[in-house]
């Protein structure tokens, strides 16, 4: 390959993106743009769930319960209720998420020494919040057990002794923000999408301008080419995954764990890949409009529901699970995540890394493969 026809094709294609300004700071402010829509609204933690209580005993023991709720993060009271038709309109107007019913005689059982049933009702049409609650509901309820307990036994001078102590501690996340999980999804689903469409439009739009004959008439040749189309839209790649990583840093306060050099020479394998993709595409397509959206379609959906990044790999049909693998975002999330709440180093994820290389030598070689030139 000739390095001066090379380093025309790229002061070319800069010359074409600083023409198209807009189609420029869109590619670098769309980034930005979705990262906020998606960190600050995208949440997988489920706390404050809307609960309305009717406390039929009120007295003293029944309040004492209720404060546990009260003073717990994962619960907003959002009303009280005096009937089962009350609590019925909060549920049906999703005022409510769930209902809290204590007995008359809750009080009056407890200090009998009998158990008391209390009951709940909960709105299941969110399959996923309803069974994270109800496994809240069930911790406070067994704390609130527990107390009770050590307090008759300290009233006779005994301890409580429970056969298994169970002392949890959560590696890598230990806060249990799904921020911390999100945001490096986010990155590579984002850089996948974006990648794509920039190079999506590259050859389309020299055939649609009718510049591509010229093209074809030069010395150039084809890898020259295609080289030359790509150096650009690396570089503002780049620098979209310089500015995903800072806000992440100083917007989100995700932490970095891993080697911030590692990341880029990772992503810059990745972004070749899609960039690459986004060539073919163009190659194939040769409008713009098809291109886009094409691109579109092969990047937000697959990557999105896909690659692990919301809904786990592990949970799908086998069959699914097996399409998977065709996805590069997969071995992307997976390297990202490790670096940014691990911390971990190239022996943990290096057969990722080479995914990511047989995906851009695969899509360099067949955009070079289907380009031809020749007018059709």
């Amino acid at each position: 390959m000739n390095p001066i026809r090379i380093k025309a094709i790229i002061k070319k294609e800069f010359v074409q993106i600083r023409r198209d300004a807009r189609s420029l700071a869109l590619a670098i402010a769309l980034p930005m743009l979705l990262l906020v829509l998606f960190g600050f609204a995208l949440s997988l933690d489920v706390d404050k769930v809307p609960m309305v209580v009717w406390d039929q005993s009120q007295t003293p023991l029944s309040r004492a319960y209720l404060l546990n709720f009260q003073n717990s993060r994962y619960f907003k009271i959002t009303g009280y209720a005096g009937s089962y038709t009350q609590i019925e309109n909060n549920i049906d107007r999703d005022i409510s998420m769930m209902a809290l019913v204590i007995p008359y005689d809750f009080s009056r059982q407890l200090e009998a020494g009998k158990p008391s049933p209390v009951q709940l009702l909960v709105n299941g049409s969110d399959s996923n919040t309803a069974a994270i609650a109800l496994g809240y509901v069930s911790a406070v309820t067994q704390s609130y057990n527990r107390k009770m307990v050590e307090t008759e036994l300290a009233k006779s001078g005994r301890k409580l002794l429970l056969p298994v102590d169970l002392r949890p501690r959560v590696w890598f996340n230990p806060e249990l923000k799904s921020r911390n999980y999100i945001i490096p999804g986010l990155i590579a689903v984002i850089m996948m999408i974006i990648a794509a469409l920039l190079t999506s439009q590259t050859i389309a739009r020299e055939w649609e301008r009718g510049t591509m004959e010229q093209l074809i008439s030069t010395p150039v040749s084809v890898p020259e080419l295609i080289l030359g189309k790509l150096v650009p839209y690396f570089v503002i790649a780049l620098l979209d995954i310089s500015i995903a990583v800072a806000m992440g840093e100083f917007v989100f306060a995700v932490p970095l764990r891993g080697s911030i050099l590692l990341l880029f020479t990772i992503s810059s394998i990745f972004l070749i890949g899609v960039l690459g993709l986004g060539i073919l595409i163009s190659v194939v397509t040769k409008t713009q409009l098809l291109a886009s959206q094409l691109a579109l379609l092969a990047t937000f959906l697959p990557t999105f529901i896909l690659s692990g990044f919301i809904y786990p790999i592990a949970n799908m049909p086998v069959a699914i699970q097996l399409i998977t693998y065709l996805i590069p975002a997969r071995y992307f999330i997976s390297i990202l995540k490790s670096l940014y709440l691990k911390g971990g180093g190239i022996r943990f994820f290096w057969l990722d890394i080479i995914y990511l290389l047989l995906f851009m030598v695969l899509m360099i070689g067949l955009a070079n493969r289907k380009f031809t030139k020749r007018i059709a």
